[in-house]
């Protein structure tokens, strides 16, 4: 692992992930005494503000996000003196070289850059840096998803990047690899003798990956409307989600090793194309409904205009290897769905033969629920006596063990995705990050879908707000004996 970079250069530091996770993520690494002493933290953006102006919004960033109970003001004023602010537009050249000369008058040592911005900007920034003598050894730099809209646009950005800065030296976020419940993932799998023999198509049915969320696109509409729910989430988060559950076992917990198994697993997943689209996949747009009581506007109406864009994608995906031949993935994403929540389910096979059948007991699948938000849980669900005398014949119920990650680590705070992912970044280290051919063959998936929805002229279905997305996605899972975990 490098040394700790002593600073860290945010792009778009005035934007909305910056005000909502970032900053508020690095108050509390310097709260809990994890920044390195010697880092220093500058902002850049259009906004023309001055350090002070710049220390005034991240106080009220901290303020807004950080739970009272949380904020402490010593360590937000050591925060606020770890930071300065440099205006730049990032399509004006000279002012780029104020920024150059920013840079490069307060490094002394490694250098993160997080380019928090649109994706068409990672090219021109990372030239710039390049050009003025910014890159090279001992920089790192942090690209937000999505990594373009398509294949081709991914090539384009990573070739682009890769002209100035190593692979070793890219880390491209998707944040959900840094959530605690994605991490527990990764130590429930490989840290448990008991789950491993049975971790296969012998014994697991099934595998459902869902992540609803109860909004709508929330003021982003014209980003979303270009992107839709299969770039947005499917192609990163869910993928991701998907290859850590089907992953083999990496030889250790280092990057070269995770991503490769991880590579794997996109290598095998089978082509969904022209033939298999409208068996296989679902498309969706939420129209006006309510929920949680409240009335809620269709998305056509958010967005102000007329739009085929999806706002909910199911999928049935199917990885063609040793381990997981012949058990359907089923991924499910969608806004306006009735509640928030990130979860996998993995059911496994039905026992060989049922000796209760005299008794009308009916035999429920067991079934593992790893819950990742909005709090993480586990469950493993199985089959237990109905407490009775049973004259009738056994009666039997299906009861969860149950462990509450929040109730079992009370005393242990729960960091945001973010706090990790700097933390790594700053210290070198990529195991949490995407690799290039990792986006890149995902994308390749995800595309031959659209072209599929194109050719054979498929539009989103639609479906009220508060249902969990059309019907159709429901019979996606029935014509195979499968039902959704609702």
């Amino acid at each position: 692992m490098t040394a700790p970079a002593p600073l860290l250069t945010i792009f778009g530091a005035t934007g909305d992930l910056a005000k909502r996770m970032l900053l508020p993520s690095l108050f509390g690494l310097q709260r809990d005494g994890l920044l390195p002493p010697g880092l220093r933290i500058l902002g850049t953006a259009r906004s023309g503000l001055d350090d002070a102006g710049f220390r005034a919004m991240v106080a009220e960033a901290v303020a807004s996000q950080v739970p009272a109970a949380e904020r402490d003001q010593t360590a937000l004023e050591a925060l606020l003196d770890r930071i300065g602010y440099q205006p730049a537009a990032l399509d004006h050249a000279e002012g780029l070289a104020e920024l150059a000369a920013a840079v490069a008058a307060r490094r002394d040592g490694d250098v993160v850059y997080h380019l928090s911005t649109a994706p068409h900007w990672y090219a021109p920034v990372c030239e710039a840096l390049g050009a003025h003598g910014l890159a090279g050894a001992g920089t790192r730099v942090l690209l937000e998803k999505p990594i373009g809209h398509d294949l081709p646009s991914a090539i384009a950005i990573n070739d682009a990047v890769a002209r100035v800065f190593a692979e070793d030296q890219v880390f491209r976020v998707d944040h959900y690899l840094g959530k605690e419940g994605v991490q527990n993932l990764i130590a429930l799998r490989f840290g448990n003798a008991l789950f491993e023999p049975l971790w296969n198509a012998r014994h697991i049915a099934q595998v459902q990956v869902t992540v609803a969320e109860t909004v709508g696109v929330e003021g982003r509409g014209e980003y979303y409307d270009g992107s839709g729910a299969m770039r947005d989430m499917l192609q990163n988060h869910l993928l991701q989600l998907l290859c850590l559950v089907a992953m083999e076992p990496p030889s250790q917990f280092e990057p070269t090793a995770l991503r490769n198994e991880k590579m794997k697993v996109l290598r095998s997943l089978r082509p969904i194309g022209r033939a298999e689209v409208e068996a296989d996949s679902v498309a969706g747009q939420y129209v006006a409904g309510a929920i949680g009581g409240r009335a809620v506007p269709g998305y056509l109406e958010e967005l102000g205009h007329a739009s085929d864009t999806e706002t909910f994608v199911a999928l049935r995906a199917r990885v063609d290897n040793w381990r997981w031949k012949g058990v359907p993935f089923y991924l499910r994403t969608g806004k306006r769905l009735p509640r928030r929540s990130t979860e996998i389910y993995i059911e496994f096979r039905d026992v060989p033969h049922s000796i209760f059948d005299h008794g009308q007991a009916r035999l429920q699948p067991n079934a593992l629920v790893i819950q990742l938000q909005p709090e993480e849980r586990i469950a493993l669900r199985l089959m237990t006596k109905t407490p009775g005398l049973d004259r009738a014949g056994l009666q039997m119920s299906q009861v969860a063990l149950d462990l509450d990650m929040q109730e079992e680590f009370a005393a242990h705070r729960r960091r945001p995705a973010y706090e990790r992912l700097y933390l790594d970044a700053i210290e070198g280290n990529g195991t949490l990050f995407v690799r290039r051919d990792e986006t890149e063959a995902a994308w390749a998936w995800v595309d031959a879908i659209r072209e599929g929805w194109h050719q054979a002229g498929m539009q989103p279905r639609t479906y009220p707000a508060g249902t969990w997305g059309p019907g159709r996605a429901v019979t996606l899972a029935e014509r195979h004996g499968h039902a959704w975990r609702e």
